[in-house]
């Protein structure tokens, strides 16, 4: 299976006025074709940031200030605004989670769908409308050939984001980066979305990075689980791996946080206090202030990733596993 995203120690810094904030430190995990990984955390844990650096979007003053980030083993970190817009539409797609952020009021969606055909692909305008109806059909817009010249105020908020999904796969891209792209829709329309994202990647043999907060949505869709805390990966491994023997104490709180239909409890399991600020990120691991396992050497030294069990975990209760 071949690997179409791979971060290699990717570093994203913020210049302030302070000083300069490294929002990401040392983030490395890759994708294979076909496979859907999740991207999970807290919010300001650095999944977005993570998916636009990614796409180059990153949002100025920020930069990628070490790392690579290489897409079918090409480094395109590296490449100027204007290679990456090439780059962003045929072989990136990127789904957020306003699809009206994606899509342009004033121009009907088959216009927006076919532009970004041919300005891709080898195919005339007739061609282009053409398969932008087929794109629709098969993300489940009903009377697609109809509905085609309607703007996206017409359309409502799940159809609108079947549109943008439309959008991000009509130049048959390598890579799907989907920010949070469920959390503003019903959770009838969820499901129904994250099975579309799933069955049209599996059959268009693209990677995923699915980026969310919701471990429901990862445990339904993702084959592996990436989960973040505080700029840096805290675990990383297969979902069943990570959600029935989470290694890193982080992982084990958010999955003691999610509800069981199966068993009873009292209370959910709570993680005391909040993510640290940039501007205060804690030596040593920087989940030891929370951590109800914190051990003197992890208030000094900081943990990276290591096999723990059948995850890699950043936490030094599995040092006994660093080969």
């Amino acid at each position: 299976m071949s690997t179409v995203l791979e971060l290699r120690g990717l570093c994203v810094e913020f210049p302030t006025r302070r000083g300069t904030l490294k929002a990401l430190n040392d983030v490395s995990f890759s994708i294979n074709a076909g496979e859907v990984v999740g991207v999970v955390g807290e919010s300001g844990a650095g999944k977005s940031l993570t998916g636009a650096a990614i796409i180059g979007l990153l949002e100025p003053p920020g930069r990628i200030s070490g790392g690579e980030v290489l897409l079918d083993g090409e480094r395109i970190d590296t490449l100027s605004d204007d290679q990456m817009r090439h780059i962003r539409g045929r072989r990136i797609g990127a789904i957020f989670q306003d699809p009206l952020t994606s899509l342009n009021p004033l121009y009907t969606v088959g216009r927006q769908i076919a532009e970004t055909i041919v300005t891709h692909l080898p195919l005339t305008w007739s061609q282009a409308r053409e398969r932008a109806i087929e794109l629709l059909e098969s993300t489940g817009i009903p009377a697609a050939r109809a509905r085609i010249d309607h703007y996206p105020h017409q359309f409502s908020g799940g159809m609108r984001q079947r549109v943008v999904i439309a959008l991000a796969l009509a130049a048959e891209p390598r890579l799907i980066v989907a920010d949070e792209p469920t959390t503003a829709l019903d959770v009838s329309i969820q499901a129904q979305i994250i099975d579309l994202l799933k069955r049209l990647c599996r059959e268009q043999g693209a990677a995923v990075m699915l980026i969310t907060h919701d471990m429901g949505v990862i445990a339904e869709t993702a084959d592996r689980v990436v989960v973040m805390y505080a700029g840096r990966v805290a675990e990383i491994g297969k979902v069943r791996d990570v959600i029935h023997a989470p290694s890193h104490p982080y992982t084990a709180g958010l999955m003691g946080s999610i509800p069981s239909a199966r068993q009873h409890v009292e209370r959910l399991v709570q993680i005391d206090g909040s993510m640290p600020r940039l501007t205060a990120i804690p030596p040593g691991c920087a989940f030891n202030p929370r951590c109800p396992r914190a051990m003197p050497r992890c208030m000094v030294e900081r943990p990276e990733l290591r096999q723990a069990g059948a995850t890699r975990a950043a936490c030094w209760l599995h040092e006994e596993a660093l080969v």
